[in-house]
């Protein structure tokens, strides 16, 4: 299996257990379904999908990183680009007596990573990405963020840009860091920002 380096992407919906849990199936798997197309289709960047979950996607991109103020854009535009059909959602269902939940519980979070060694294989149409790099990405969903709709950015790929590219493209937030130790991998040091700030 060959491998590359390659910038992993998770588009993750927050809430979404607690939504599907408290909300009629019909309504809910509309809503999902759809705010899972909208952030797909708002790929601006030439990100490929690898796996798409109940309440996920998983974008990846080969070889070289984008700049970063290409990707902090572009993860930007997904945020926008979700709350816009979840405003829509809310509205063409408001008749709907758990209609509420929609705007109540859902929102966004997305995880950036950089493995310098990620393989991949094709099972049926689809590459599914392997390795240590593609575990700790899925993992980083689970830390120490104190809020549910953020951008978390890995050191690994912080590191990948200089300190002045990363204090340029991101003066608009404040860039708060942290640190969580996950079993078999140990520790890793992240950074994030509160996305709430953008839809309001």
């Amino acid at each position: 299996m060959n491998t590359s380096p390659t910038l992993i992407c998770i588009a993750d919906i927050s809430g979404f257990t607690e939504f599907m849990s408290d909300t009629d199936i019909e309504l809910s798997a509309k809503v999902i379904s759809t705010l899972l197309n909208k952030v797909i289709y708002a790929n601006e960047i030439g990100l490929k999908v690898s796996e798409i979950e109940g309440d996920a996607v998983l974008f990846y991109k080969y070889g070289k990183l984008p700049l970063l103020n290409d990707l902090i854009n572009q993860c930007k535009h997904f945020y926008a680009q979700f709350y816009a059909q979840l405003n829509a959602l809310y509205k063409s269902n408001k008749n709907h007596t758990e209609s509420e939940n929609i705007k109540k519980m859902l929102g966004l979070k997305i995880i950036l990573h950089y493995g310098k060694e990620v393989g991949s294989v094709q099972i049926g149409k689809n590459i599914k990405l392997m390795g240590e790099d593609v575990i700790t990405a899925h993992r980083l969903l689970k830390n120490k963020v104190p809020i549910d709709e953020y951008l978390l950015l890995s050191e690994n790929l912080l590191q990948q840009y200089t300190e002045t590219e990363i204090e340029s493209n991101l003066e608009w937030a404040s860039l708060k860091e942290k640190e969580t130790s996950y079993e078999h991998i140990g520790d890793i040091t992240y950074r994030y920002i509160n996305l709430t700030p953008l839809n309001e």
